[in-house]
C-alpha cells in the first residue's frame, strides 16, 4: 500500500512538474560540433525524460539476463522445498492418525526434497515412524541423536523419557526428565517428576527450588503453584520436627499461610507451636483448620493439646469443636469419643447416634459398639451393632492410588506421584459379607444339617473376580463338636429338613 502510495506521488510530482513547464514557455539552445540545436522547453524536458526511462529500461534487461540462471535455480529449489514441506505436513498427520506406513513414505520423501539440518522436524517424523512400526530402538538411536542439536534437545529428552516410562525404568526416566528440567523448568512433565523424584529421596528443598523456578516462569496457575509449594512445605516440616524445630516451624507456618484449609499442614504446625508451648497459636491454627473442614485429626490433636489435663477439660475442648462446628458428624463424633473417656454414657450415646443419623459409617457403629459394651455389656446389642457396622458405608481415609493409608504422606506409595492422597471414602468392598438387603437366613442347607450340630461357622472366602477386583463370598463350614474327643460328621439322612434346624442355636464368625 505504501508503495503504490509512492508511486501515485511521484507521478503527481511529474504532472505538476510539466503543467509548471507547459505555462512557462521557452526554448533551448544546444550547440554542439558547429551546429546550433534548438528546441523548445517541453520538449527537452520530454527528451530528458524518455533517455532516462531507456536507460534504466536497458539497465533492467540486463541484470534479468545476467541473473536468469540464480533465478531459475532459485525458482526449482523453492518448489522443491515447497513439495518438501507438503510431504513433512503429510507425513506429521498421518503420524498423529497412526498411518505408519505412510508416515514412512513420506518421511523417506521429505528427506530427499529437504536436508534434516535445514529442518530439524524432519528427525522428529522419521522417529515417530519408527515407534509406529515398533522399532524402538531404532527410535532411541533417533532420540538419541537430537540431543546434539540445541533446537531438539528437549525434544530428544521428552522420547527418551517416555519411551524409559514404557520399559519401566523410572531411575532412567527421572534421569532424562532431570536433564529436561534443568535446561527449561517452566516444563510441566519434567518438573513434575523431577520433583517426584526429589521427593522420594526427601530433598525437599530442592523441589521447592523447582517449583519456584516453575512457579517463577509463570507456565502453571497461581492456586496450582501455591498447592505444590505447601504440600512439600508441609512434608519438609514434618520431616525436620524431631531434628530442627526451628526450620520446621517456618515451613509448617508458611504451609499453613498457603492452604489454610489443609489438614497435614494446619496439624504440623501446631505440633511445632505446642512443642514449644505456644498453646494459643496453634489452637488458633487448629480452629480456623477445622472451620473450614472438620477432620478427626484436627479434633484429636486439639483435644489432647494438653496433656496434663483433665478429661472434663477435654470434654468442654470437644464441646468447643462442637459449638464452631454444629450438625457435623466429626463434631458429634469428637464429643461422643471424649464422652466415653470421660465415662459419660449417655452423652457419647446421644452423639453417636446422632452422627448416624448424619451420616451411617462403619466408625460410628464401632464406636457405638464400644459405648454399649463399656455401659453394662450387652453382648446381644454389641454384636447386633456389629452386624450393622459391617454393612455400613466405609469411614473416610487418606486414599492415593487405591491405597489406603493411616496418615497422609506427600507422595504415593505406588506410583510415587507428588500430592496423591485425598481425604474421601476408600473403594468400597467389592462384595459385601452381608447384604443389607439379603438377610442372614435362619435356615441352613440340608447338607450343613445334622442332629448333634449345635452352630454352624460363616466364614469369609475371597474370590477373584473378572475385572481384577476381590470379592467376599460367604461359605460355611462345620464347626467342631463341643463333645471332646468326637468329630462332627454328616448325616446319615440327608433329608432332614429345615424345621428340625429352625430351633437350633447358630453362631456365625464374620471376616
Amino acid at each position: 500500500m505504501i508503495r503504490i502510495l509512492f508511486y501515485l506521488a511521484i507521478i503527481f510530482a511529474l504532472g505538476l512538474g510539466f503543467a509548471w513547464l507547459a505555462d512557462r514557455p521557452g526554448e533551448m539552445v544546444v550547440t554542439f560540433s558547429g551546429y546550433q540545436y534548438q528546441v523548445s522547453l517541453m520538449v527537452a524536458a520530454v527528451a530528458v525524460v524518455a533517455v532516462v526511462a531507456a536507460v534504466m529500461l536497458t539497465w533492467w534487461l540486463l541484470k534479468s539476463i545476467w541473473n536468469s540462471p540464480y533465478a531459475i535455480a532459485r525458482h526449482f529449489r523453492v518448489r522443491r522445498r515447497d513439495r518438501g514441506y507438503q510431504a513433512l505436513s503429510t507425513g506429521m498427520i498421518a503420524a498423529g492418525a497412526g498411518d505408519a506406513a505412510l508416515a514412512r513414505r513420506k518421511a523417506k520423501e521429505a528427506v530427499k526434497l529437504i536436508r534434516s539440518d535445514q529442518e530439524p522436524l524432519i528427525n522428529l517424523l522419521d522417529a515417530q515412524a519408527s515407534l509406529l512400526e515398533g522399532d524402538h530402538d531404532g527410535a532411541r538411536q533417533k532420540f538419541e541423536a537430537m540431543l546434539d542439536d540445541p533446537e531438539m534437545r528437549l525434544l530428544g529428552l521428552r522420547g527418551l523419557y517416555l519411551e524409559a516410562e514404557r520399559l519401566g525404568d523410572r531411575n532412567a526416566a527421572r534421569h532424562y526428565a532431570g536433564r529436561a528440567a534443568s535446561a527449561a523448568p517452566q516444563l510441566a512433565w519434567a518438573a513434575e517428576a523431577t520433583m517426584e523424584e526429589l521427593a522420594a529421596r526427601g530433598d525437599w528443598d530442592g523441589a521447592l527450588r523447582l517449583a519456584d523456578a516453575q512457579k517463577s516462569s509463570r507456565q502453571t496457575e497461581r492456586a496450582a503453584a501455591n498447592r505444590r509449594r505447601g504440600v512439600l512445605l508441609t512434608a519438609k516440616a514434618e520431616a525436620l520436627i524431631d531434628d530442627d524445630q526451628g526450620a520446621a516451624k517456618a515451613a509448617a507456618l508458611e504451609a499453613n499461610k498457603l492452604l489454610p484449609e489443609f489438614a497435614p499442614a494446619a496439624i504440623v504446625a501446631a505440633k511445632v507451636l505446642f512443642k514449644q508451648n505456644d498453646l494459643r497459636k496453634g489452637s488458633k491454627i487448629l480452629e480456623a483448620a477445622w472451620r473450614a473442614e472438620p477432620h478427626p485429626d484436627l479434633a484429636d490433636l486439639y483435644i489432647h493439646a494438653r496433656p496434663a489435663d483433665a478429661i472434663l477439660d477435654r470434654l468442654a475442648r470437644a464441646r468447643k469443636l462442637q459449638e464452631m462446628k454444629k450438625n457435623h458428624v466429626e463434631s458429634s463424633l469428637a464429643v461422643a469419643r471424649t464422652a466415653l473417656d470421660a465415662q459419660d454414657f449417655a452423652l457419647a450415646r446421644q452423639e453417636t447416634e446422632a452422627a448416624i443419623r448424619m451420616q451411617p459409617s462403619e466408625g460410628a457403629y464401632l464406636l457405638l459398639a464400644d459405648i454399649e459394651e463399656a455401659d453394662g455389656g450387652n453382648q446381644g446389642k454389641v454384636r447386633q451393632l456389629l452386624s450393622q457396622a459391617v454393612r455400613a458405608p466405609l469411614d473416610a481415609a487418606w486414599v492415593a492410588d487405591g491405597v489406603v493409608a493411616e496418615r497422609w504422606a506427600p507422595i504415593s506409595p505406588v506410583s510415587g506421584r507428588l500430592d496423591a492422597f485425598e481425604w474421601r471414602g476408600p473403594v468400597e468392598r467389592a462384595g459385601r459379607l452381608i447384604e443389607a438387603s439379603r438377610p442372614i437366613p435362619d435356615v441352613v442347607p440340608p447338607s450343613l444339617a445334622g442332629p448333634e450340630r449345635e452352630d454352624v461357622v460363616v466364614e469369609a472366602e475371597a474370590i477373584s473376580v473378572s475385572n481384577g477386583a476381590t470379592a467376599i463370598a460367604p461359605t460355611r463350614t462345620p464347626a467342631p463338636d463341643p463333645v471332646a474327643g468326637e468329630a462332627s460328621h454328616q448325616p446319615d439322612d440327608p433329608g432332614v429338613g429345615a424345621e428340625d434346624e429352625v430351633e437350633k442355636p447358630r453362631r456365625f464368625r464374620l471376616f
